[in-house]
């Protein structure tokens, strides 16, 4: 019974933040072991960078639905929908469940760069994405 209290006093200050990293972190080392060291800097340049879609010739960029500021909520370029905020700091939902960053990595990256990320592009968002 003692044992029970002292885990589940101990799981109540597990913070969301620490959840996110330990899934982000994990996430970004498998990545890296398929590249090479991510880099948060190369991320936020990804992030902002501009891309031509091969197919409409429409620019789009990482901040054309998730916006600049990532504490604040983005919308979909095309749909409209309400995007909740990408830092983690403020979004204790994101970055925590290694199905969902697999999937909008693969939607995104298609949308945006008419292909899917590298898994150095993937490791170097993460990185970046972890610093906000």
């Amino acid at each position: 019974m003692k044992n029970r209290v002292l885990i589940t006093s101990v799981m109540l200050f597990i913070s969301p933040l620490s959840m996110a990293a330990g899934i982000a972190d994990q996430m970004q080392t498998e990545f890296e072991q398929q590249s090479s060291p991510a880099s948060a800097q190369a991320g936020k340049s990804f992030w902002h960078q501009i891309f031509t879609d091969a197919k409409s010739g429409k620019q789009r960029s990482c901040t054309s639905c998730h916006g600049k500021d990532l504490s604040k909520s983005g919308k979909h370029a095309k749909t409209g929908k309400a995007i909740d905020p990408m830092a983690v700091s403020v979004n204790s939902e994101r970055l925590t469940e290694r199905k969902k960053i697999n999937k909008w990595f693969k939607r995104n990256c298609k949308w945006t760069l008419s292909r899917e990320c590298s898994a150095q592009e993937k490791a170097n968002v993460l990185a970046y994405l972890k610093t906000l």
